[in-house]
């Protein structure tokens, strides 16, 4: 059994916090492989939330629950500015 780490609320404001800020996403996609992308969060909405990807030719899915993120499948950081 996943156990959850915070609570949905939790999950669903901290990503508010970053909506239209560039992010990084990693996404664990099963048998031991995973995704890792920059983009910008475009939308939070209440089941979900959307990223776009700055590679325009990524090919994965840019949309998200807030329990993905609950349960570890999904990671979402604030991405480090350049300077």
């Amino acid at each position: 059994m996943i156990r959850p780490t915070g609570n949905l609320r939790q999950v669903k404001e901290e990503i508010a916090a970053c909506l239209r800020q560039e992010v990084r996403v990693h996404v664990e996609l099963g048998r031991g492989r995973s995704a890792d992308f920059t983009g910008r969060l475009t939308g939070v909405y209440p089941a979900l939330f959307t990223v776009a990807p700055d590679d325009e030719g990524f090919r994965g899915k840019t949309a998200y629950s807030y329990a993905e993120v609950l349960c570890g499948s999904v990671r979402v950081t604030r991405a480090a500015k350049s300077v």
